[in-house]
């Protein structure tokens, strides 16, 4: 054989031999080995704000004096507010209003006018919580009787939700070492990520604690202190990584005879 045709024949066996290992690396960037996971964050926080409304309705024969009680009960609520501190800006009044009310007259078969129906509300964003039960009790003294539920909320709701965030995907992280450390393998780069996060919702059962505690004691001259309990920020995250190869064998203990207890 000549110089040319051994090359052929070397160029021939090197083809042939790698052409296997070309195939593998080709299926496993196709398929890639991955520790898919999820992790979860919580973080709590007491509430340092709260959002409500109190409300003004009356029912009189003339409009005259059902508008004139509401405004002086919204006047006072408004009075109310600048004596706590709360900025002009973080209160709204709405308009007056009003609603006819009827009675029907089947012997004549027509309407009899019988009553006014005034009301009006003021919504305050109440930045110092201290004072929540303080403003309601006052609030119920002067005259408010709609008093909608508070809604309690942090001023850092941003922050905190994406602390929980950053927790969950820690916590993603340390799921997929344990899995890929009790194989004796390694952890790689980050191939997806993905997170839902769940905002504290109202606590209906502190408001109406709040509403019965201040009506009973709106007359005793004493604020009630209230304990407002905490906001829960929750995050979920769910994440894919590389699975590294293991260095050394993996042990895996032969499961135990019939009759006999594994130990712990």
């Amino acid at each position: 054989m000549n110089i040319q045709g051994l090359r052929r024949a070397l160029i021939a066996c090197v083809l042939l031999t790698s052409a296997p290992l070309g195939g593998a690396a080709a299926e496993e960037s196709a398929n890639p080995r991955l520790a898919t996971v999820s992790g979860q964050g919580e973080i709590r926080a007491e509430p340092d704000q709260a959002r409500l409304t109190l409300g003004v309705e009356a029912r009189e024969p003339t409009l005259e004096a059902a508008r004139t009680q509401v405004n002086r009960s919204v006047e006072g609520l408004l009075k109310l507010t600048r004596e706590l501190g709360v900025p002009d800006r973080q209160v709204n009044s709405t308009r007056l209003n009003v609603q006819p009310e009827y009675a029907w007259l089947e012997k004549t078969r027509t309407r009899k006018l019988v009553a006014y129906v005034v009301s009006r509300s003021v919504a305050v964003d109440l930045r110092e919580l201290d004072k929540l039960g303080l403003l309601l009790e006052r609030g119920l003294a002067l005259g408010a009787n709609q008093v909608g539920e508070p809604v309690l909320d942090h001023s850092r709701r941003v922050e905190l939700q994406r602390e929980a965030l950053a927790l969950a995907t820690k916590d993603a992280l340390r799921n997929a070492e344990a899995m890929a450390g009790a194989l004796g393998a390694g952890v790689g780069a980050v191939r997806s990520l993905n997170a839902a996060q769940e905002s504290p919702a109202p606590m209906p059962a502190f408001a109406m604690a709040m509403r019965t505690m201040a009506v009973a004691d709106a007359n005793q001259g004493a604020p009630q202190t209230y304990q407002p309990g905490e906001l829960v920020f929750r995050a979920n995250v769910s994440a894919s990584f590389d699975l590294l190869p293991a260095t050394t064998p993996v042990a895996v203990a032969p499961p135990p005879a019939a009759g006999v207890k594994a130990r712990p």
